[in-house]
């Protein structure tokens, strides 16, 4: 849905279009409720920071007054990590704080919670561009009480 709050539909054939491609919505930095829309599985080479381990690619959802934009995350399953691994699952139900948890990805398409977005600066082909990334997830249980449409 796009922030004219026109209904979902199907085209015809011969319908009138009207969106341009490559809206992207920049979301202000804060906390947001998201959705996984999707995770696959992937690999990190490696880097001077972490080695060659397994990671799972996030695509989250998040609707906000702004609009809607999709954010790509890497969590990499490496206990170097095992933290950032344990707020995630934290964040969408799965574990419990001071218990274990064998990770159910199966379970991560559509689970929800809530987490804080960065603006992250950065420069491609000269030019400075803006994106939007995730600086932390917040356990379900203790995450900051809001209202849906509350941003």
């Amino acid at each position: 849905m796009d922030n004219n709050n026109a209904v979902e539909r199907e085209f015809a054939w011969d319908d009138t279009i009207t969106k341009d491609s490559g809206e992207y919505v920049l979301l202000p930095e804060g906390d947001y409720n998201f959705t996984v829309e999707s995770f696959e599985r992937g690999r990190h080479a490696g880097s001077e920071k972490l080695p060659a381990c397994n990671k799972a690619i996030l695509t989250l959802n998040i609707e906000a007054s702004e609009g809607t934009t999709k954010i790509t995350h890497n969590l990499f399953l490496h206990s170097k990590t095992e933290g950032l691994l344990s707020a995630f699952f934290s964040s969408i139900g799965q574990k419990k704080k001071g218990e274990p948890l064998k990770m159910n990805w199966q379970k991560v398409p559509g689970s929800s919670g809530k987490c804080k977005v960065g603006v992250h600066t950065y420069t491609k082909d000269g030019e400075t561009r803006k994106s939007n990334d995730i600086k932390r997830f917040y356990p379900k249980e203790d995450g900051p009480a809001y209202k849906e449409g509350e941003f």
